[in-house]
């Protein structure tokens, strides 16, 4: 239990990091100009570290409730693949939404895809080789 919770703040940390260097970018900003007119000016730091904690400690207890039936031996196989399917409905069917919804250009449509595909293999890379259901 120590170790999950240990590891869940971290991750929720690690969220925060990834999604500040994935969205605050020049490229991501440039790529983003699209959402100028809707987007806040500002940020609620207390909250969102609160929303990144909670993240971490949700996806680290998915990832345990999953782990015997996700594919491979290893725990670092059972971490990307963790992070595939977790790609695939967090990234993958929020950019299709807005594919479908809004007119966003498509390059900043791959990058979501790209930096959301990149930022979720280091999250199941660190589940993977950290997290274990106790026996």
């Amino acid at each position: 239990m120590v170790r999950y919770a240990i590891v869940s703040i971290v991750s929720g940390f690690l969220f925060g990091v990834l999604d500040g260097f994935i969205n605050a970018n020049p490229l991501a900003q440039r790529l983003y100009e699209v959402y100028k007119p809707i987007a806040k000016t500002s940020i609620n730091v207390p909250v969102g570290i609160a929303v990144d904690l909670v993240y971490g400690f949700v996806m680290a207890g998915a990832f345990l409730l999953l782990y015997k039936s996700l594919p491979g031996e290893y725990g670092i196989v059972k971490g990307l693949s963790f992070a595939l399917f977790i790609w695939f409905f967090r990234v993958v069917m929020y950019t299709a939404t807005q594919w479908m919804t809004l007119n966003i250009p498509v390059k900043a449509l791959i990058y979501m895809l790209v930096t959301g595909l990149a930022e979720m293999l280091v999250i199941g890379i660190l589940y993977g080789l950290t997290l274990k259901p106790s026996s």
